[in-house]
């Protein structure tokens, strides 16, 4: 976990490593960029904290964590507090309790936390307008947005991007091209050989160390790429049919290759449970989730069938039931189908009936494994719920095992 210190003769909080040497006596600490926010301390202008993965403490409760989810899928962007709190079953003074306790910011000031600290990546990064920054970043007006941005970093928008440096800029022939930050190790070609392992055809494809695949936005086709980009962080290039909401495609797409957690080695109540296999490999990550339909598909026909069989029947229900993308290049030709598509498919059909249905939630939850036994294996169960963000050690194991 990533601990930041905050000084309170200066006002300013900063990551680990930085130059900065305040009297120890001056330093609080605090888990969370937003935590540092709320408390009216503002970001590092030397050593960028809005620069690397603000992981929320492992020991934070079940409903928090889903919470956060919930936060970073983008339900606070249009409905608020109340309907979260609705979503968990929680008051919204009981849910402000909660963050406030563990994460030390309420619902809103961790949601606008992260919102300006990745539109302070696009600032920097791209070359894109100060009202497409905004929208992407999922503000819901330039007021809101320049507000925002001035509490947390004390400066306009314009006057940030005045500010960046000559190297920030990332070359967008083709594509937004944009940082995913992680704290390093970071063992990307075992991530690489897991993806292509499990790539599905026509929809996700890996080649020279580039993970591949067709997204859909609100109905409209997109592709995204990650690749290896430098000692802390791969970069994602997306083509999309609009720049609304970009934050959540970024957010995704780091969920999907687990740079949005700490390794495994850092957290401390995996080591001793994992012992060799993770000291050995300190860089290892557990794999996300784009799509959480898509996952539990593929999971219960490679139950049911041999690797080879389960990649055909997995292109066959692409070809007969996604949605086609014409143009694309590297094997991309499809979107993966919705559950409401494949309600009568062979062998998969009860669980997408049961998605689509309501029945089985695919967020990491309380009994989610316990659901997804009605209509699969143990096993496919635990490597369903892994992948949408249940690390729990009987998951770890069982992934472990399959790339140790």
């Amino acid at each position: 976990m990533t601990t930041y210190s905050a000084v309170r003769t200066t006002g300013i909080y900063c990551r680990p490593g930085c130059g900065a040497k305040p009297l120890a006596e001056n330093v609080r600490t605090f888990e969370l960029p937003a935590a540092a926010e709320a408390a009216g301390y503002r970001a590092c202008l030397r050593c960028r904290p809005y620069r690397i993965v603000g992981t929320v403490p492992d020991a934070a409760p079940e409903l928090v964590c889903r919470a956060v989810q919930l936060i970073i899928a983008g339900l606070l962007d249009d409905d608020g507090e109340a309907a979260l709190g609705a979503r968990l079953g929680l008051s919204v003074r009981q849910l402000r309790r909660l963050f406030h306790e563990h994460l030390g910011a309420t619902p809103d000031q961790f949601a606008r936390s992260r919102r300006a600290h990745f539109a302070r990546r696009l600032l920097d990064d791209t070359e894109l307008g100060i009202a497409e920054v905004a929208f992407a970043s999922g503000f819901g007006s330039l007021r809101q947005f320049n507000r925002a941005m001035r509490e947390i970093f004390r400066a306009s928008p314009r006057e940030l991007r005045d500010r960046r440096r000559r190297g920030d800029r990332l070359a967008a022939d083709g594509g937004l091209v944009l940082r995913l930050p992680f704290t390093p190790p970071y063992d990307w070609d075992t991530m690489c050989t897991f993806l292509a392992d499990r790539a599905i055809p026509g929809v996700e494809s890996v080649e020279d160390g580039v993970y591949r695949r067709v997204i859909s936005l609100d109905g409209e086709p997109g592709m995204l790429e990650i690749g290896p980009g430098g000692d802390d962080h791969l970069l994602l290039r997306a083509h999309l049919p609009f720049w609304e909401g970009v934050i959540h495609v970024a957010d995704r797409a780091a969920r999907l290759v687990g740079v949005d957690h700490d390794p495994m080695i850092a957290r401390g109540q995996s080591a001793p449970v994992f012992g060799p296999e993770v000291a050995a490999r300190p860089g290892l990550r557990v794999p996300g989730a784009w799509a959480p339909f898509e996952v539990a598909v593929q999971a219960v026909l490679r139950d049911r069938l041999p690797p080879a069989d389960a990649t055909d029947a997995l292109h066959k229900l692409v070809e007969v039931h996604g949605t086609p993308v014409p143009g694309l290049t590297h094997g991309l030709t499809h979107a993966f189908p919705a559950p409401e598509a494949l309600t009568s498919a062979h062998l998969i059909g009860t669980l997408a009936t049961e998605v689509a249905d309501g029945n089985i939630m695919l967020e990491p939850a309380a009994g989610l494994v316990r659901s997804l036994e009605t209509v699969t294996s143990p096993p496919a169960a635990q490597e369903i719920a892994l992948r949408l963000g249940d690390h729990s050690p009987a998951a770890v194991r069982q992934w472990l095992v399959s790339v140790t």
